[in-house]
């Protein structure tokens, strides 16, 4: 079955598409940035210039929470499956961002937090996204950065 060519450009040209590139392009940004970080862990930061430091890993950065998250919790919240954060998780311990502990709540189920390098991955992220935002703002302009973030925050419920 073929599609008509009068319903081709809207697969392109839709607010999902715009969304999506923005995040990559913002995220791309991020790590850039990161990677230049002075106060990022230096092993940490020759990652993410290499490249071995991707898009996927600032899911953990994103959504652990700071006093920590067991797996399950950060896979919700990032939106992945479990097995697909245990593969990141993995990664984060061997470069020494984060750790297991065991949840004292549950026996079975390990606490996953940050370790003093974590933090200050963390925090070279947050000085990431406030450049990244400030750079979309000169791109854009302020008010329509403005009508960007609460029109999003809107869309999504908070």
């Amino acid at each position: 079955m073929s599609i008509p060519a009068s319903l081709e450009p809207w697969r392109s040209n839709h607010v999902g598409h715009w969304l999506r590139l923005a995040l990559e392009r913002f995220d791309a940004r991020v790590l850039e940035l990161m990677a230049r970080h002075t106060a990022a862990p230096l092993g940490l930061a020759n990652l993410a210039a290499r490249g071995q430091v991707g898009a996927a890993h600032i899911h953990i950065t994103r959504h652990l929470e700071i006093q920590g998250s067991r797996l399950t919790d950060l896979a919700t919240r990032a939106g992945m499956t479990k097995q697909a954060m245990t593969t990141l998780v993995n990664q984060c311990e061997a470069w020494g961002m984060v750790e297991r502990t065991d949840d004292t709540s549950d026996a079975r189920a390990k606490h996953i937090r940050f370790t003093a390098t974590g933090m200050a991955w963390l925090q070279a992220y947050q000085d990431a996204v406030a450049q990244a935002q400030d750079e979309l703002q000169q791109a854009v302009g302020p008010e329509v950065a403005t009508v960007i973030h609460l029109g999003l925050e809107a869309y999504c419920g908070h």
